[in-house]
């Protein structure tokens, strides 16, 4: 890059954002930070804006505790912000942002990727629920503007890898590989007791709560395969999973000729979002990469689909597209949150996706006021189950 990639990060103190600033501490020459956005918590996002020079904040959900004034008090001279949804939108799409990296949890992420993409910016894409939800809008948009979507999720991101120079109509199968997560063995029986507290340790990952407890479910492989379908036009039977559980090799490709390249890094999201945020080019890592002086093994299996049915209810979803994985998407969420408020037992997850996918009416999903109507939709029958459930 001969001038320095200008940078807005939407999702500044979660666990991508913080990774993201640790790669553009380390290729300062560069990558410029230019933008900042948080969801409530301003003194994170003032000592970023100090350190890094940052005049550019979005929060969405202001403190009622303080005034606009109090606000930027706490950062340098000049700063401008703003708040709310409207903030995110205004962020991401700033004349001065080359690149909008994405990593606001859920629904609200949606309307700033659309803003950013008609604003013509490249986008580092996190944010799982853009694509799973919306992927037949989102992904035509971004070719009608020429937008670059990088894939920041360590998988994609690995197939993203293993495709550059090659030809996606030699693809045979796309396989996404998963740890198996915390209950890989766990005899069936013993997860009607396992607690939310128990879920989010996740062995190979630091994760947040969400994130690990889809990942102890694999509800978390259903909704990367529905966004790696979408990322690399694929059909369902293009998609694969298969449990890798060193977490190692992040995913593979096998081509029409039956040669198949896989890609290997730490269990360190550095790489991945080192990749989206200097591409094509490559540079020194800021973590250590493997040691192959180092023995290690790698070991691989099938997932069971009884003691990981999120999954197969996912697959089910993708194959049955429309509005299908909007809705598995919106019962998840709401099942994994009520189980994390002790609302529902672990077993009761899958069991409110299966319900919510069978009641919902599926759509036409031809704009985004049609796909935010199925969400909700999915929305208000997965918390009827839940009450229902509850315990």
């Amino acid at each position: 890059m001969s001038n320095k990639r200008k940078i807005a990060i939407l999702g500044a103190t979660g666990s991508i954002g913080l990774n993201a600033l640790r790669v553009i501490r380390a290729h300062s020459d560069k990558l410029e930070l230019v933008g900042i956005a948080g969801h409530a918590r301003i003194e994170p996002l003032a000592e970023i804006a100090h350190e890094l020079g940052v005049r550019n904040v979005a929060v969405y959900s202001k403190p009622e505790t303080e005034t606009h004034e109090d606000i930027l008090k706490r950062f340098p001279l000049n700063t401008q912000i703003e708040y709310g949804a409207e903030g995110l939108s205004w962020l991401a799409t700033l004349d001065e942002v080359d690149m909008v990296l994405i990593s606001v949890v859920g629904t609200l992420a949606m309307q700033p990727c659309i803003d950013a993409i008609q604003a013509d910016k490249m986008i580092s894409l996190a944010t799982k629920e853009i694509l799973v939800m919306a992927g037949s809008y989102i992904m035509p948009l971004a070719e009608k503007h020429g937008t670059p979507l990088l894939p920041i999720d360590s998988e994609h991101n690995a197939i993203f890898q293993c495709l550059r120079g090659e030809s996606t109509h030699e693809i045979e199968k796309v396989i996404l590989t998963a740890s198996g997560g915390r209950y890989f063995d766990t005899p069936i029986e013993e997860l009607r007791t396992v607690t939310a507290n128990e879920a989010i340790k996740h062995p190979n990952w630091n994760m947040g709560p969400k994130n690990s407890i889809d990942s102890s479910t694999m509800a978390n492989k259903g909704l990367e395969l529905i966004e790696a379908k979408w990322l690399f036009d694929l059909a369902p039977e293009q998609l694969d999973v298969v449990i890798q559980r060193q977490s190692i090799i992040h995913s593979m490709v096998q081509f029409k000729d039956g040669n198949l390249i896989a890609q290997l890094s730490p269990t360190n999201m550095s790489f991945a979002i080192q990749n989206c945020l200097l591409f094509p080019e490559r540079h020194s890592p800021v973590d250590p990469p493997l040691d192959f002086s180092q023995s290690f093994s790698l070991d691989f299996a099938s997932p069971d689909n009884e003691r990981f049915p999120c999954l197969k209810l996912a697959i089910d979803s993708l194959k049955t597209g429309g509005g299908a994985t909007t809705a598995f998407n919106a019962a998840n969420e709401l099942a994994v949150d009520a189980f994390i408020q002790n609302q529902i037992g672990f077993l009761d997850i899958p069991r409110i996706i299966e319900l919510t996918l069978s009641e919902i009416e599926m759509t036409s999903l031809d704009s985004i006021d049609a796909i935010l109507n199925v969400d909700r939709n999915a929305r208000e029958i997965s918390q009827t189950f839940i009450q229902k459930h509850a315990r």
